[in-house]
């Protein structure tokens, strides 16, 4: 019978004794309960296909939890272990390459050999089960271009599979650092991977040891700096590999890098001994931090004590001094002005109101500076009026009053705009453009008469 009809004869039947209120909520109570259980248990069993639904999510071990931590760590040493078996060896890779050349399909184009799908599946199937991945249409469509006879370089195949190669057995690398196994990596296990890759760089050989500290310090600064925009204390393996930060970093296995490589390179020696050292000749009382006045003889020395305050004011000091690290995060976005991260630093400094745009007042706050340097050097300032027009026309922002982040790095001119507000000598520069431009053109000509 129907729980309903039961409820419904057992009211419209005449009590024969009279029940006490309290009686009478225990009663309901325990109809309430018999007849949801009764409901809940056949609806259970109609939907017994939950039970087939593989469990996905795995709470992580405590911190007390030793053993558990000790398990998920062998077998994270385990999986990484047969996923670098899985890759191609250096034998493998020569003879997929001789295979390669001696499958290729004439005729040539100048030096360069190539191979039409047909022979590329005949490669494949010669390769052996770890070349499968590489030998699919997929792939051969991805590096097939303009050739009229529809095939690909092996030149190109090969360095494809190389650089499919690397990439996973970095990934490898950095996973065995990644000490959390979320697939992310934290400032200290980054420190610990650059440590113990220097032995592998020649171009480092002439670090001594006691800079060894300083030099991943500043390393590692640089992903953090350009990775970590939201300041997470972490970064993600995935970003890691996408960016050309490690490949910069491992091109100084190279023994015979150039000395133009070597300078524009972050990660090279000289590079980490010029920032090191800057920072060294900026500390003049050699308490190893730096203040506001120490600071302000970076560079040019040109920079307005305006945005100097606003740099000890947002950034992380201790006792209103600066130390390594933060320098490192000053210097990073100074030379790097186009880069988005280094806009959004700098943005960050010039927002005085916190607002997340930058309004007629915030331009004016920080050219006053400019214009007082002006003033300083016996040079007549310039009308304000005249650059808040040119810093919105460069700049085209979305709302004519206010100029955002994102406009100022859509703008492309981003690095234009921030100088001109915080550095005289960058506003000189921008100023006498077309007379500096004109000038080169003279000498070249000069140059190029004798």
């Amino acid at each position: 019978m129907d729980w309903k009809e039961i409820l419904r004869r057992r009211l419209a039947s005449p009590s024969t004794e009279k029940k006490s209120e309290q009686e009478l909520k225990d009663e309901e109570m325990d109809l309430f309960t018999k007849y949801y259980s009764e409901w809940k248990g056949d609806r259970k069993s109609t939907n017994e296909f939950y039970k087939t639904i593989p469990r996905f999510y795995y709470r992580l071990p405590a911190e007390d939890e030793v053993l558990l931590q000790k398990l998920r760590e062998e077998s994270r040493a385990v999986f990484l272990q047969r996923k670098s078996r899985e890759l191609l060896d250096n034998e493998e890779l020569q003879n997929l390459w001789f295979l390669l050349d001696k499958h290729q399909t004439p005729p040539m184009i100048g030096e360069e050999a190539m191979i039409n799908y047909e022979n590329f599946l005949k490669v494949g199937d010669k390769a052996g089960p770890k070349c499968k991945q590489f030998f699919t249409a997929k792939v051969f469509a991805k590096l097939l271009h303009t050739d009229s006879y529809g095939r690909i370089s092996i030149m190109q195949f090969f360095n494809y599979v190389m650089r499919k190669v690397w990439l996973h057995q970095t990934r490898i690398g950095l996973s065995l650092y990644d000490v959390a196994g979320q697939g992310y990596l934290r400032e200290s296990d980054l420190e610990n991977y650059i440590l113990e890759l220097i032995p592998t760089l020649p171009q480092l050989d002439g670090l001594e040891k006691s800079f060894y500290s300083f030099y991943v310090c500043t390393a590692v600064r640089k992903f953090f700096f350009f990775l970590d925009p939201l300041r997470t204390g972490k970064i993600k393996i995935q970003d890691i590999l996408a960016c050309s930060f490690l490949d910069d970093l491992l091109e100084l296995r190279d023994e015979e890098l150039s000395k133009e490589s070597q300078e524009t390179n972050w990660f090279s020696a000289p590079s980490a001994l010029r920032v090191y050292g800057q920072y060294l000749n900026l500390d003049k009382d050699h308490n190893g931090m730096l203040s506001k006045e120490e600071l302000s003889r970076y560079g040019t020395a040109t920079m307005t004590n305006v945005f100097l305050d606003r740099v000890f004011q947002e950034c992380l000091t201790y006792d209103g001094e600066m130390d390594y690290k933060t320098y490192l995060d000053f210097v990073l976005a100074l030379e790097n002005r186009k880069e988005p991260a280094a806009l959004q630093y700098i943005f960050k400094l010039l927002d005085i109101e916190n607002k997340g745009y930058l309004n007629v007042f915030s331009l004016n706050y920080f050219f006053r500076a400019i214009q007082e340097l002006m003033k300083i050097h016996g040079q007549d300032p310039v009308s304000f009026q005249d650059v808040k027009d040119e810093i919105f026309d460069m700049v085209k922002p979305k709302d004519p009053l206010k100029i955002s982040l994102q406009d100022l790095i859509n703008s492309n001119q981003g690095d234009t705009v921030t100088t001109i507000l915080i550095d005289l000598n960058g506003f000189w520069t921008y100023e006498n453009r077309e007379a500096l431009v004109a000038n080169d053109n003279e000498n070249s000509a000069d140059l190029d008469d004798t």
